[in-house]
């Protein structure tokens, strides 16, 4: 039995056991995907450490990590693969002869699914909602595909400047970079936004920002897969933007997840059909 998980809060509505189980059952192997909610168990931040020796000790094959912990894991892990160096967060957990290695397959993930989903969209300036660890990985897959200008904003602005300071120092160089608050955001002045912050998801509803204030001509994504259609892409697609939903990226990591837990290559078109079916 090949022992695998999700840590984080409020994800009792998460498909990722869905996914992972259904996936592992097509391969004919024997796989069981935990929630480790902490919301639900009652347990604060802080158990975060004790849950990963509990991991290690049950021997469980790896795990995945979601809001809000995704950058808070990193210290308490043995080693960093390059793709968490250089997102500066981790989503997904392998363990090798005890040892955790952390990974980030959020950045491919939305890049891909950016790419297929929104294929022309105009990414002279975009618009990054979120500076944590999601947002951190959507960050660096947005200045791969050549955003001229990304501004990322967060209600604690202190947060996207350091994330900006982090995307400047690997060298992503291409676009310019800003923070700024959420509170000062111009939305007009954006060809297109991305929220990576929970808000939309079932535990935290409503949208990130003013809808009032959309246009047309501009495109939103969200990374929130639960539920599928946010409280933005409903008011954005009811002003006629181009919408982008997080089923590609949840698709996209949970496949390429689940061959650095399990070891195993993943069928994205067949997990696409199952999450779709």
């Amino acid at each position: 039995m090949i022992q695998s998980g999700l840590i984080g809060r409020s994800i009792l509505a998460s498909r990722s056991p869905w996914l992972h189980e259904e996936e592992a059952r097509a391969q004919g192997l024997s796989l069981r995907y935990t929630l480790f909610d902490f919301t639900d168990r009652g347990w604060a931040d802080d158990a975060l450490a004790p849950t990963l020796d509990r991991l290690r000790a049950e021997r469980f094959a790896g795990f995945n990590v979601t809001f809000p912990f995704k950058q808070a894991v990193m210290p308490l892990l043995d080693e960093l693969a390059d793709s968490a160096r250089a997102v500066g967060a981790v989503n997904t957990v392998a363990i090798r002869d005890g040892r955790l290695i952390g990974h980030n397959t959020d950045m491919t993930g939305f890049r891909d699914a950016l790419a297929a989903g929104l294929p022309g969209a105009d990414r002279r300036a975009v618009l990054l909602l979120g500076a944590g660890g999601a947002g951190a990985a959507v960050a660096s897959a947005l200045l791969s595909l050549g955003a001229g200008e990304l501004t990322i904003a967060e209600v604690d602005v202190s947060r996207a400047e350091a994330l900006a300071d982090h995307l400047r120092a690997r060298g992503h160089a291409g676009g310019t970079i800003r923070a700024c608050a959420v509170a000062a955001l111009p939305i007009g002045d954006f060809t297109g936004i991305v929220n990576a912050t929970p808000i939309g998801m079932a535990a935290h509803p409503g949208p990130p920002i003013d809808t009032h204030a959309l246009r047309a001509d501009q495109w939103v994504a969200d990374i929130v897969y639960f539920p599928l259609e946010t409280a933005l892409l409903r008011a954005a697609a009811a002003r006629g933007c181009a919408t982008l939903d997080g089923s590609g990226m949840v698709i996209g990591q949970a496949a390429e997840a689940f061959r650095i837990i399990t070891g195993h290559p993943a069928d994205p078109t067949r997990m696409r059909a199952r999450f779709h079916g």
